[in-house]
């Protein structure tokens, strides 16, 4: 019994000492009656959908979801699978490091889908990517005829129409004629009615419907400044716990949007300057893609505070500041963009890689979304068709 204790206490050492050594990059090959030993890196490959195959510079190595061994150097990798765009980046592997390579692959034929046939205008989605507000004036009905709000959190069993709801008709005043902005906290709304002469009357909408809609035009100002306010608090306790220099990085920038959560954002620079290192020493194993910590003043970054990590998005940012619409905005996994650009809805890694063409069809404006599960996204399309009220579509990612 002591033997067979002692066999079984050495093999799990050794196997479990083993198992370090492989996921640390390290090979055994016992050949010529020696054991020769090379330390690799490996790479971490996951996809969605997975299943998709591992192309090591041109030649198919293995399949998604793998661990690949490589000798230290550059690679050019790529995962596709049948039906959808191909993912491509160039991933640098170090010896004794795991590094992950994550594809969000796109479908190369997306379904659409239509969530409202009434007509829709000004639609709006608020801080927390989870609603959109948009009017409807198509009705013969003022009841019918006014504000309503897309809950993309519902699970409607049969159709994703049934997930909005009206919040204002059309009884009290032009509601399905106002502009709309959400509060910080997502809970109330601004409707803004165009009057003459620049008679604008605004009320503010809580959530469910509104009776008795209040009148906040004569006290619009204090209602932005205490809007303002909760910005500001909410910048504080996002920053919070952060290091001196790293706030001071931040307060210094022009921040457009930050990602959903939190741990990224999308900012233009108001200033040239360079970036100094705010995790020293780096991190390892973090996204290959050459940073850049030189920044240009007016130009587009991201910033990674997780990985510490700076990177160029190339597009102009001309026309991105005070918009209510940016061409530029997060999608809902934190680790993409969605760019309008063109009459084309683009989505590209954080760090401009794997830009690729979502949809090409028609589209109005700037009104595209993302769907809070990342499974879709919503746009404002008439489909082409001038004579057709503009209605909300979905296009599907997966």
């Amino acid at each position: 019994k002591i033997i067979i204790y002692i066999l079984t206490s050495l093999f799990l050492v050794f196997a479990t000492l083993g198992i370090i050594f492989y996921g640390k990059g390290y090979i055994f090959n016992f050949e010529k009656g020696k054991i020769e030993i090379s330390i690799n890196g490996l790479l971490a490959a996951t996809s969605s959908p997975d299943g998709a195959g591992i192309y090591i510079n041109d030649h198919l190595t293995s399949a998604t979801n793998n661990s690949i061994s490589l000798s230290p150097g550059e690679y050019d990798v790529r995962i596709a699978k049948d039906g959808y765009f191909p993912w491509k980046k160039k991933i640098k592997i170090e010896k004794e490091v795991v590094t992950s390579a994550y594809a969000l692959l796109f479908p190369t034929a997306p379904k659409l889908e239509n969530i409202t046939d009434t007509g829709v205008t000004n639609p709006t989605i608020d801080p927390s990517g989870t609603k959109i507000a948009y009017t409807i004036s198509s009705f013969d009905s003022s009841r019918k005829n006014g504000v309503y709000v897309l809950d993309m959190t519902l699970r409607p069993i049969l159709t994703l129409k049934s997930a909005s709801s009206q919040i204002a008709d059309d009884t009290l005043d032009k509601f399905s004629q106002s502009s709309l902005s959400w509060s910080p906290d997502s809970k109330e709304i601004l409707a803004t009615i165009s009057g003459e002469a620049n008679n604008d009357t605004t009320y503010l909408l809580k959530e469910g419907f509104n009776e008795n809609p209040q009148d906040v035009t004569q006290t619009l100002e204090e209602v932005k400044t205490a809007w303002e306010n909760d910005k500001n608090a909410l910048m504080k306790s996002q920053i919070f716990g952060f290091s001196p220099k790293l706030k001071s990085f931040i307060n210094d920038v022009e921040i457009l949007a930050w990602s959903p959560d939190e741990t990224k954002f999308l900012y233009i620079a108001t200033e040239s300057a360079t970036l100094p290192l705010f995790i020293n020493p780096p991190l390892i194993g973090t996204n290959s893609t050459p940073e850049e910590r030189t920044i240009l003043k007016d130009k587009i970054y991201i910033y990674d505070i997780k990985e510490d990590k700076n990177f160029r998005i190339e597009i102009e940012s001309a026309g991105l500041r005070n918009q209510e619409r940016l061409s530029l905005s997060w999608f809902s996994d934190s680790k993409h963009l969605i760019h309008v650009n063109d009459k084309k809805i683009y989505i590209m890694e954080y760090d401009g890689q794997n830009k690729t063409i979502i949809y090409a069809g028609p589209f109005i404006d700037n009104y595209v979304f993302p769907w809070p599960d990342g499974s879709k996204l919503v746009m404002l399309t008439d489909l082409g068709n001038a004579n057709a009220n503009a209605n909300l579509y979905t296009i599907g990612l997966k």
